[in-house]
């Protein structure tokens, strides 16, 4: 199964989603979905006794229910009940609540707009712009941030026409030009942060942004221009594109007198943003 997670917004609540691109399905949290249902202050033990019943009653949707890894609040990635757009329908029968209708109109909506974005890819660029828009980011910043998107889609694809495997091949090369143009790894950038599973990228700065796209176009063309033909090539390929950005980092430190890697992540801009609105009120 290749599976592509990401977080579906339902009347200002969060449910976590896989696609699953072999079988063309969505799966969907259950825990989060019996959240935006029912406003549970314990959704988890909800779903535990509902679970229950309905395995007492011999429900079949219930046993065939998967149970994937998805990342939790506290930033892990722990084991999750999940449904099919199918078997949600079902399992929502048994939850009462006056969300239910809009909610499967909600479910219905999602599941076409896969099969449009499918037909026409631009269609998941506006739908992740408004993504980003529900979760608070700027539009400034979500434009640098789909631009990012598009150019780490074009190294790739590059490193694909080069023979390397995505997993352990593109890591590395990742780690290599971000230890070129930040002076951390990958892993060291998002403890720098207080990251923990969170998405690197998504709790950069503008300038932050722009500097790793440099990094991956850089590198992108350079291996063009070389045209590496082992890993070892391709490593070097990677160091000489994250060394680009690493000057342009430097010089601008040096005319702002301010260090550009900075330990600010999505969180707290957020927080010091409603902070602001709290105090100007």
């Amino acid at each position: 199964m290749k599976e592509k997670d990401s977080i579906k917004i339902f009347e200002d609540k969060k449910v976590r989603t896989l696609w699953d691109a072999e079988n063309e399905l969505w799966y969907f949290s259950i825990v989060d979905v019996i959240a935006a249902l029912t406003d549970s202050p314990n959704p988890q033990v909800y779903w535990r006794v509902m679970k229950k019943r309905l395995k007492d009653e011999g429900n079949e949707t219930v046993t065939n229910c998967n149970g994937f890894k998805m990342q939790a609040p506290d930033g892990k990635m722990r084991v999750t009940d999940v449904a099919n757009t199918e078997q949600l329908f079902r399992l929502i029968q048994s939850i009462p609540s006056p969300k239910a209708e809009p909610f499967k109109v909600w479910l219905g909506k999602i599941a076409a707009e896969r099969l449009d974005e499918m037909q026409d890819p631009e269609l998941s660029i506006d739908r992740a712009l408004e993504q980003y828009l529900q979760l608070g980011y700027s539009e400034n910043w979500i434009n640098q941030r789909l631009k990012s998107i598009e150019i780490r889609k074009e190294l790739t694809d590059e490193w694909k026409q080069r023979g390397l495997k995505a997993g352990p091949q593109f890591a590395t090369l990742t780690d290599i030009i971000t230890k070129a143009w930040a002076d951390k790894t990958t892993k060291e950038y998002k403890v720098f942060k207080g990251l923990k599973k969170e998405n690197l990228r998504d709790n950069m700065t503008n300038t932050e942004l722009i500097l790793s796209m440099l990094a991956e176009a850089s590198t992108k063309d350079i291996s063009q221009a070389i045209n590496p033909k082992t890993f070892e090539e391709n490593k070097n390929a990677a160091q000489q594109g994250g060394n680009v950005a690493k000057v342009a980092r430097q010089e601008l430190e040096s005319k702002t007198g301010k260090k550009v890697i900075s330990n600010i992540n999505s969180k707290k801009v957020f927080l010091l943003k409603k902070k602001g609105e709290d105090e100007s009120k």
